[in-house]
């Protein structure tokens, strides 16, 4: 098999098992936890939880761009297989081909950070990096396949992963606070949690406390509550919902 077809088969099927990658990391940051006491900031210092909590809030904010300004059928509604209703150009589409991705690694990086191990930090951002690699490449694959010379236009100016700001466009949809309440409150509670857990196994295997630090606490119940209220409203309503999005 020529490499383009293994490195296609190979992005699809880590596409399709995305959703386990947060649970093979949490393996690694438990043995890591357990066995490492090596940290470059303490845990508990309230500057560097939240330096790391602004570094994932900053691809949150990624996030919610992209989201926010997105047709119906595009940008991470597929869940199992590719799909692109249409081919976006414009927005922060216009600065770089992956924006979600950017901002998975920054909302993970902060995460990663917060760990305070430096040897973890380099060797789960390297399995982030060779992760996604597959992805974007069988992803773009599939985009220039369908679209053609109107990918290759577009992807010949748009950075894959570091954004060029300069090229910014306007994008053709309106931001819909909507769109982001309904698709995105489960990932500002998952990357709460993920913090929440790491402060919690650091408490426990380095004071043999069983319980979190003041600041994931209040930061945790805030975001629960946040996330049974757009929950109610979404499965109850239809509040949330735009046509077209």
């Amino acid at each position: 098999m020529a490499l383009i077809e293994d490195f296609t088969r190979t992005g699809n099927w880590l596409f399709k098992y995305r959703s386990w990658l947060p649970l093979a990391m949490f393996i690694i940051f438990v043995a890591a936890l357990f066995f490492e006491r090596d940290e470059i900031f303490t845990y508990t210092n309230i500057y560097w939880i939240i330096s790391c909590f602004v570094v994932s809030m900053l691809g949150f904010m990624v996030r919610i761009i992209t989201i926010g300004t997105v047709p119906k059928g595009t940008s991470g509604k597929n869940t199992s297989h590719q799909i692109a209703d249409e081919l976006n150009t414009t927005g922060i589409y216009s600065v770089v081909r992956h924006p979600l991705y950017l901002g998975n690694f920054l909302m993970w990086f902060g995460i990663i950070l917060y760990s305070g191990i430096p040897w973890l930090i380099a060797l789960l951002v390297i399995l982030f990096a060779l992760y996604y690699e597959r992805i974007m490449f069988a992803e773009e694959m599939f985009l220039r396949k369908k679209y053609n010379e109107s990918y290759i236009k577009w992807s010949l100016i748009t950075p894959a992963f570091f954004p060029a700001l300069g090229q910014w466009k306007k994008s053709r949809l309106s931001f819909s606070v909507k769109n982001v309440l309904k698709r995105e409150s489960h990932a500002f509670l998952n990357t709460i949690i993920s913090f929440s857990a790491i402060d919690f196994l650091k408490n426990y295997f380095y004071a043999e406390k069983f319980t979190l630090t003041p600041f994931w606490m209040y930061a945790l119940a805030f975001g629960i509550v946040v996330f049974l209220v757009l929950l109610v409203i979404r499965k109850n309503t239809k509040v949330l919902d735009v046509e077209g999005r």
